[in-house]
């Protein structure tokens, strides 16, 4: 993958790749611009570290049950128009609870909404990569990112808001903002998309039969996965990304905000100097990595994202350099990974089967997510440190399953990455 490739893609899009590709970056004009205060947020309306630890395991629970679901309602509905459907429950939904929050029981009822999110990730997958070639789709998943990196370019609309009217109704003003942004995201992208061939071939399959009778087929569906050493290197590599990527969005604005001292005007700012970071890692380091396989980038990712959340443990109050040095590490490490990631699960599933194997990952990935919320959220009642001690452990984890993997010489080229 070269900076010519993202560029030859992203030019070349059609279809739905490039509906989906081409909306992505509304995030960065609706929820982008909340989730910078999302943790702070319900800290001002009163809930305490251990509660918004606890919301964020339910969180995870609930998309622990929607992603079992995913596989056979995306196989039922058709992969367009269940991603508008729970784009809809699992976002504007949310928005309107998050807008009207009071106490932790609001939270909780979001928590549980929004996790049905794991339908529309598994459709809006499908959606993405079904109908596009093989060698692509390292380089749409890096494109994906970047959009989301280039949303948290709208971060100062949020600050200034803060900075003028108190945190609370600077954050409701955003949440009603999300609500109508995300709503005109899911409806274009509606329009704009169509079935995909195997969307249609499975609509097909399963008529008449109903969803908890296309639930009992998951058994052969785990036996497809067991049988892949890639696909469960994909899942370890997932999980270990997804809990360290939930812990720093959960509760890296408290250790800036109640450690750090960082106001509460200038918290999404950092956000958007580490998305700037990967950005531009995005267009010059990443590339050249890439040409090597996928071993060096895993390991280039894991050290790097290790030594940021290091620094931010041994970064001094309000020392904003340090800071600042620890976002490009985690810039790097963060981006790289979660492409690599998103990359992994895509390339080694089964394309037949795609929407149930991808539907159980995502329910092994979150199942295994899910407690380390409120693990993280005990840990930072106790010292805001803890949980960020918790991501450098599971960082070196990542390190020593990606060396164990790859010991063999004898790994398939497909393996070592030479399909880049």
């Amino acid at each position: 993958m070269s900076k010519n490739a993202l560029f030859k893609t992203l030019i070349s899009l059609k279809g739905n790749p490039r509906a989906c590709v081409y909306t992505e970056p509304m995030w960065g004009l609706s929820m982008n611009l909340c989730i910078p205060y999302a943790s702070v947020y319900m800290l001002a309306l009163g809930l305490s570290d251990v509660q918004i630890g606890l919301v964020t395991t339910i969180f995870m629970l609930s998309q622990v049950v929607f992603a079992f679901l995913g596989g056979p309602i995306t196989d039922k509905l058709g992969r367009r128009k269940t991603t508008a459907l729970f784009d809809f429950l699992s976002w504007s939904i949310p928005c309107i609870i998050w807008w009207q929050a009071q106490n932790f029981w609001f939270f909780l009822v979001a928590a549980l909404f929004n996790g049905a999110m794991k339908v529309p990730t598994n459709s809006w997958d499908c959606l993405l990569v079904e109908d596009a070639e093989k060698n692509q789709i390292t380089s749409i998943y890096s494109l994906v990112i970047i959009c989301g990196q280039f949303s948290a370019l709208f971060a100062p609309i949020s600050a200034v808001l803060v900075a003028r009217l108190t945190l609370v109704p600077a954050i409701r003003i955003l949440y009603v903002n999300a609500l109508v942004i995300m709503t005109a995201k899911l409806i274009i992208l509606y329009i704009f998309s169509r079935e995909t061939k195997t969307g249609l071939i499975r609509l097909s399959e399963t008529k008449g039969n109903s969803i908890w009778s296309l639930v009992v087929g998951y058994r052969s569906v785990i036996r497809i996965i067991l049988k892949s050493k890639g696909t469960i290197f994909s899942l370890v590599i997932s999980a270990l990304v997804g809990i360290v990527a939930m812990v720093n969005n959960t509760f890296w604005q408290i250790i800036a905000n109640k450690k750090l001292l960082v106001p509460d005007s200038l918290l999404p700012l950092f956000p958007m100097f580490r998305s700037i970071v990967a950005i531009i890692f995005f267009w010059t380091v990443i590339p050249r990595l890439m040409k090597k396989g996928l071993k060096i980038p895993l390991f280039a990712g894991f050290i790097s994202y290790a030594v940021g959340q290091t620094l931010l443990i041994l970064c001094p109050i309000a020392n904003y350099p340090v800071l600042c040095i620890s976002l490009i590490f985690d810039g790097f490490g963060s981006g790289i990974l979660a492409m690599l990631a998103e990359s992994l699960v895509a390339l080694h599933v089964n394309k037949a089967e795609r929407a149930r194997v991808m539907a159980i990952q995502h329910m092994i990935i979150m199942g295994s997510t899910a407690p380390f919320g409120w693990i993280a959220g005990i840990l930072s009642d106790l010292s805001r440190n803890l949980p960020f001690v918790m991501t450098v452990c599971l960082l070196i984890t990542g390190i020593i399953v990606t060396l164990l993997y790859y010991r063999n010489d004898n790994q398939s080229s497909y393996n070592r990455g030479e399909y880049l």
